[in-house]
């Protein structure tokens, strides 16, 4: 009994400083989540709880990573993998992680696009997002670069060119990017840096925003309906409706979130365990060499799409053509022009626009882990304009779509 009166009087403690009582009174019971949502709205617990892994698994990877040119390969590959005792199963953890998170991110992005939740509104929640997505991606490309192997070297190399500017000739920000002529050690120890420290506090800050963001306008649903979701809920706690529209995020929510993880990390685990090899490039297991380029440079899986929107054109079109496809994402919120809020398979052309993109970003990956020659460059280079041409029609259909 006297535990319980000990932690209580803690809890008011905490309470008349912090607020504690009230911050979860808004953010949980207080927070009203529509009732007619799938699965897919599950997906940004999902992330966090990924980040929150890569974080754990990359903290004991830390204990015997060397940030040094001679010994990082080894202290990967060898260390880590065979003379620590669960080495090679945190390595495994962190490699997976890092690859699925992304997929996580796309399906949450595409699901965003779908059912609109960028609009009316919700535009931060959507520009919020987007910069966790760039975030990750510097996180990811920094992260590529610590084994210090083959393709981290060459990648690192090719990457840190696209900074020249092509005929701006910008050799200087390149150099000073990469503290040297070429990638040496104080490249490795910049972004060893970035991975562990200065990133990692940007994307718990955009964690935080974006879910900021969300708790002011709230989520969309399935139906694109719009209602006042405090009014709904007292309506419902009144009797006044026989079935409510929303749910509280806490506990109701919660628990459909957390029976989505749990799906979730069975597979997580299961691709952890068995089938890890698709998350380790073989290339990176031969030690970077400045004087033997592979005889195919390609980024991970998930920079695939934008890497084939590069290649097919000459330098300087090429950086333009990549600096678009890093940008336009961003645009979306203004871009669409419909007044309607509501899944893409009720808005008439702006359904055929969702899925021609979808299918037009995975066959830019698929090209872009291939070699640049014969059916593969032509298809590669019809994939990138039809990128461009899908995002220069997307404010002329959405602007002449009726109101629902």
């Amino acid at each position: 009994m006297a535990h319980f009166e000990k932690a209580n009087s803690i809890g008011e403690w905490l309470d008349q400083r912090l607020a504690v009582n009230t911050l979860k009174r808004v953010m949980q019971t207080e927070y009203w989540i529509p009732k007619d949502i799938n699965f897919l709205w599950a997906m940004g617990m999902v992330l966090a709880a990924t980040f929150g892994i890569l974080l754990v698994s990359g903290i004991f990877l830390l204990m015997y990573y060397q940030p040094n040119i001679d010994t990082a390969f080894d202290s990967v590959n060898y260390t880590i993998m065979s003379e620590v005792g669960y080495g090679w199963l945190w390595r495994h953890i962190h490699g997976v992680g890092a690859s699925i998170v992304f997929l996580i991110i796309y399906i949450h992005m595409f699901t965003g696009i779908y059912y609109g939740s960028y609009k009316k509104g919700r535009e931060l929640i959507w520009l919020s997002g987007m910069g966790l997505f760039v975030a990750f991606s510097a996180e990811a490309f920094s992260g590529y670069m610590l084994p210090w192997g083959q393709m981290s070297y060459w990648a690192g190399m090719v990457i840190t060119n696209l900074f020249s500017g092509g005929s701006l000739h910008a050799d200087g920000l390149v150099e000073w990017i990469r503290g040297d002529y070429v990638p040496g050690q104080a490249f490795l120890s910049r972004f060893f840096m970035l991975h562990v420290l200065l990133i990692p506090l940007a994307i718990i800050g955009l964690i935080v925003l974006h879910f900021g963001t969300l708790r002011i306008p709230h989520v969309n649903n399935q139906e694109g309906e719009e209602f006042d979701y405090k009014e709904a809920a007292e309506l419902y706690k009144a009797g006044k409706v026989k079935e409510s529209k929303v749910i509280p995020f806490s506990p109701v929510f919660l628990s459909k979130d957390i029976f989505v993880m749990g799906v979730y990390f069975i597979l997580f685990f299961y691709l952890v365990f068995y089938h890890f090899g698709f998350a380790m490039d073989p290339v990176n297991f031969d030690p970077a060499d400045g004087l033997k380029t592979p005889a195919h440079i390609y980024p991970e899986w998930y920079f695939l799409w934008s890497y084939e929107i590069l290649r097919p054109f000459p330098t300087d079109p090429g950086l333009i053509a990549f600096a678009f496809a890093q940008v336009i994402f961003f645009m979306l919120p203004f871009l669409d022009r419909s007044p309607n809020v509501a899944p893409a398979s009720r808005r008439g052309a702006f359904k055929f626009w969702f899925w021609a993109m979808l299918i037009d970003m995975i066959v830019l990956t698929f090209m872009g882990k291939l070699p640049p020659e014969g059916i593969w460059s032509t298809i590669g280079l019809v994939a990138a304009l039809a990128f461009f041409v899908l995002w220069i029609a997307l404010p002329i259909i959405t602007k002449t779509e009726k109101k629902l």
